[in-house]
C-alpha cells in the first residue's frame, strides 16, 4: 500500500488527486514551477518541491527532475493526472526502472494505444469497428493525397501522437489536401516531436461518445457508461454530460461491450477511455483510446458514485476491482462545463491575471473542481482552464436547469472568462432538446 504519492501535475487535477489521497490516508508531494510558487496545490500537499522555471519543458515535462523529487521525498508512486507526462511512455518506463509505481497503464500499452495508427490496427484485429482509413503511417503529403483521393472526401488528417485538437485537419476537397496535411504535420512535429500522420474518412456531423473503463491487474475490466463530449470548439471539449441523450440501453450495452473488448485486447490496466464517433444512423466507430484520467471524469463519478482517482490508486497498488459490471448503474444525469480564463469576443484569447473576487455556488448536486482563489494570479504559461462546474440531477432537463442556475450565480472577477458563453450554450434550445453533434458550436455560433 502506498503511503506517499507525488503528483506530477498542477491546477485543479492536482487538487483533485490531493483530496483523494487525503481521504485514503496517503501523504502527497506537489511539484511546481517557479510560476506556480503560490499555486493552491503547493499549499494543500504535505510537501512541495520546485522543479524548474515556468516553461513546461523545464518543469512539468522534465522527467529527470520529477523522478529526482520522487526519490528525494520518498514517494512510492507518481500520479500524472492528465496532460503533461500522463501519456508519455518514456516517463512510465523511467518510473518502472526507478522502482516507482506509475499510476496508469504500462509503457508498452501507452505506446501501443498512444500511436493512433497502431491503435487502429490493434482494434481492427480485435474486431472493433473503426472509421475507414489508413492502417499504416503516412509521412508525406503526396502519398497521403493519393490515399485520400481513392478514399473520397471529406477526410480528416490526424497526427499519430496527437491530442487536444493538435495536428488535425479536415479536408473537404482534393486541391486542399497537401496544404492541410503539411500544416497538420508541422503542428504535430512542434507539439509532439512526431511527423507520423494517418488519414480517416471523415464522419459528418457525428456525436463524440466516450466510454470510461476500469481494468485491474487481475484481468477484470468494466465500463462505467458513456460521456457525450459532442459540444466542442476546434476539437476542444467545452461541455460534457452523462449519459448521452442519443443512446438507449441496448446501444449502451453494445458500445460498452466493445469498449471492454478493446481494453482486453491490449491487456489494459488502470483507468482509460475508449472514444467513439456515433453517426446519425446509430453506427459507431472507434476513434482512439486515452490512457489516462480525463478532464471530464467527474460526470461519470456523479452518475455512478465511483471515485475514479481512488480506484486508479487502488489498481496501481495491485488490488482487484471491488465492482463487477452488474454492480454498476447510471443514476440521474450529470453535466460539466469547462470554465476558461479567455475572452470569447476576442477569438477566445487567453486572459491571465489576478483573481479579485470569487463566488462558487453550492447546493445539492453541485460540484466545483478548481485551484483558483481570491488573489491568485493566473500565469500566462499554461492551459487557460481554471474551473470545472459539475451538476447532477434526476434527469437531463433538471440537470440543465441546475447548470443554468449555477452558471448564473458563479462569479470570477479580475479576468475575462467564458462563463456567459457557457450559459448561452446551456440555454440553447437545440442543446436542451439533445439535438447536438460535434459541429454544434460552429453551426450555432459560427465559431
Amino acid at each position: 500500500m502506498f503511503n506517499k504519492i507525488l503528483i506530477a501535475n498542477r491546477g485543479e487535477i492536482a487538487i483533485r488527486i490531493i483530496r483523494a489521497c487525503r481521504e485514503m490516508g496517503i501523504r502527497t508531494v506537489a511539484v511546481y514551477s517557479e510560476a506556480d510558487k503560490f499555486a493552491l496545490h503547493t499549499q494543500l500537499a504535505d510537501e512541495a518541491v520546485c522543479i524548474g522555471p515556468a516553461s513546461s519543458k523545464d518543469s512539468y515535462l522534465n522527467m529527470e527532475r520529477i523522478i529526482s523529487a520522487t526519490i528525494v521525498t520518498g514517494a512510492q508512486a507518481i500520479h500524472p493526472g492528465f496532460g503533461f507526462l500522463s501519456e508519455n511512455a518514456k516517463f512510465a518506463e523511467l518510473c518502472e526502472k526507478c522502482n516507482i509505481a506509475f499510476i496508469g497503464p504500462s509503457a508498452d500499452i501507452i505506446n501501443r494505444m498512444g500511436n493512433k495508427s497502431e491503435a487502429r490496427s490493434t482494434m481492427i484485429a480485435a474486431g472493433v469497428p473503426v472509421t475507414p482509413g489508413t492502417t499504416e503511417p503516412v509521412f508525406d503529403a503526396k502519398t497521403g493525397k493519393e490515399i485520400a483521393d481513392k478514399m473520397g472526401y471529406p477526410v480528416i488528417v490526424k497526427a499519430s501522437s496527437g491530442g487536444g485538437g493538435k495536428g488535425m485537419r479536415i479536408v473537404e476537397k482534393s486541391e486542399d489536401f497537401e496544404e492541410s496535411f503539411n500544416t497538420a504535420q508541422r503542428e504535430s512535429v512542434n507539439a509532439f516531436a512526431d511527423d507520423t500522420m494517418y488519414i480517416e474518412k471523415y464522419i459528418q456531423s457525428p456525436r463524440h461518445i466516450e466510454f470510461q473503463i476500469l481494468a485491474d491487474k487481475h484481468g477484470n475490466v468494466v465500463h462505467l457508461g458513456e460521456r457525450d463530449c459532442s459540444i466542442q470548439r476546434k476539437h476542444q471539449k467545452v461541455v460534457e454530460e452523462s449519459p448521452s441523450a442519443a443512446i438507449d440501453s441496448d446501444l449502451r450495452a453494445r458500445m460498452g461491450a466493445v469498449a471492454v473488448r478493446a481494453a482486453k485486447a491490449v491487456g489494459y490496466e488502470n483507468a482509460g477511455t475508449i472514444e467513439f464517433l456515433l453517426d446519425k444512423n446509430g453506427e459507431f466507430y472507434f476513434m482512439e483510446m486515452n490512457t489516462r484520467i480525463q478532464v471530464e471524469h467527474p460526470v461519470t463519478e456523479m452518475v455512478t458514485g465511483i471515485d475514479l482517482i481512488k480506484t486508479q490508486i487502488a489498481i496501481a497498488e495491485g488490488l482487484p476491482l471491488t465492482v463487477k459490471q452488474e454492480d454498476i448503474h447510471v443514476t440521474g444525469h450529470a453535466i460539466e462545463c469547462r470554465i476558461n480564463a479567455e475572452n470569447p469576443e476576442k477569438n477566445f484569447m487567453p486572459c491571465p491575471g489576478v483573481i479579485n473576487n470569487i463566488h462558487f455556488p453550492g447546493g445539492n448536486g453541485v460540484r466545483i473542481d478548481s485551484a483558483i482563489y481570491n488573489g491568485y494570479r493566473i500565469p500566462p504559461t499554461y492551459d487557460s482552464m481554471i474551473c470545472k462546474v459539475i451538476v447532477h440531477d434526476k434527469d437531463r432537463i433538471s440537470a440543465i436547469n441546475k447548470m443554468q442556475s449555477v452558471l448564473g450565480e458563479l462569479i470570477i472577477d479580475g479576468v475575462d472568462t467564458n462563463i456567459d458563453f457557457q450559459f448561452e450554450i446551456i440555454g440553447n434550445e437545440r442543446f436542451r432538446s439533445g439535438d447536438i453533434n460535434t459541429h454544434f458550436i460552429h453551426d450555432e455560433y459560427g465559431l
